[in-house]
């Protein structure tokens, strides 16, 4: 996305994308009315994660959005006749289990709104069952649920698409945020891999192979960008190859999380800008080292040896507006005492507009 091309989209009104009902006041609430800039419900004062509007195909374009020239593109396919735009190649899983009484059969299914994907189904439900089973995304229930709300919360769409946000005034300020995001696609953003113990030389083979194709593809596209692919296939395949060593010959595994062993018959999490060798996680260890909270479909962001949510990079890189709650591009924003910054005109009482600095009836 050019500069001028998100200046035209941010000048058109964005949709509500649904009147959905708030998950905290529930029957109180008559519907989700964005407010104007704050992410939030003028009926009932909750936020917009609070309602989780739209659905799981608006969901699966965001994600496709934010996967797209990153590391993790393979996780997404084009949309049909979307003029170049990708959506996300979300793995669900459908579980069937036949159920035994003196009656013909019957089956019991299970359906998982996502699931690693790769893996074959015997080692997809180990890995969901070290999970807690309240966080589960079985489809219609809490666990999925959950899932949608961590989507919104650890990976907001204004953090990565400028058409998306509001207090982006100049084209000074967009192109920042466009060269922030082509950067952390780039250098930071990352989709965790499920395997075993043992398992990550695999991963790091098939991580190679799968940019050496890409390199190849975009050869294939632009002939004269050519030499320049190749350079990049090979330098990955080199850095690859550095990131550890056989792992048959590794006699102990430790979650890089809670320092934890970790069993050889036991799926594992692995990322690859962590590395392939010594770094591996236990399902429930992988989490924001910020927020606590556990990776939502395993995206994660690797910045000085550490995981984090999406919302937790990017706020160490650029401050967040508590009012808008969009990052600050600009060059002047007030801070606080307690370290909470605003860009200025969102620095008011978000029902009357008064200067937080002056009382106000609110």
């Amino acid at each position: 996305m050019d500069v001028s091309s998100a200046m035209e989209k941010m000048s058109v009104k964005q949709s509500a994308g649904g009147a959905a009902v708030c998950l905290v006041c529930e029957e109180s609430c008559s519907g989700f009315q964005p407010h104007s800039w704050r992410k939030a419900c003028i009926a009932c004062g909750c936020s917009t994660v609070d309602h989780t509007p739209g659905s799981d195909v608006e969901d699966d374009q965001r994600m496709g959005r934010l996967l797209t020239d990153s590391s993790c593109s393979h996780l997404t396919a084009k949309v049909k006749g979307g003029g170049g735009l990708r959506t996300y190649k979300r793995n669900r899983m459908i579980v069937t289990n036949p159920v035994v009484s003196r009656k013909d059969p019957t089956f019991n299914t299970t359906t998982y709104d996502w699931a690693p994907a790769g893996l074959n189904q015997t080692l997809a439900m180990q890995y969901m069952e070290l999970i807690p089973e309240r966080k589960r995304p079985v489809s219609g229930t809490d666990g999925a649920l959950e899932r949608r709300r961590q989507l919104f919360c650890q990976l907001p769409v204004y953090d990565q698409d400028p058409m998306k946000c509001q207090s982006l005034a100049n084209e000074e300020e967009i192109t920042s945020m466009l060269l922030f995001v082509k950067h952390y696609k780039q250098e930071v953003l990352g989709v965790g891999e499920v395997a075993l113990p043992g398992e990550g030389g695999a991963l790091r083979e098939a991580a190679i192979q799968r940019r050496a194709k890409e390199a190849k593809d975009r050869s294939n596209i632009d002939k004269k960008d050519h030499n320049h692919s190749s350079t990049n296939c090979s330098s990955t395949a080199a850095a690859g190859s550095t990131n550890g060593t056989n792992d048959s010959n590794v006699t102990e595994y430790r979650c890089t999380g809670c320092k934890g062993e970790v069993a050889r018959d036991v799926p594992a999490v692995y990322a690859e800008r962590a590395g392939y060798h010594s770094a591996l996680w236990h399902p429930t260890c992988f989490v924001c080292s910020e927020c606590g909270q556990e990776l939502v479909d395993l995206v994660y962001f690797w910045s000085n040896q550490k995981l984090l949510c999406g919302r937790h990079y990017c706020q160490t890189v650029w401050p967040r507006c508590s009012g808008c709650d969009e990052l600050i591009f600009c060059k002047s924003f007030h801070k606080a005492k307690d370290g909470r910054t605003w860009h200025h005109h969102h620095y008011c009482c978000w029902k009357c507009g008064q200067n937080l600095d002056t009382p106000c009836q609110h």
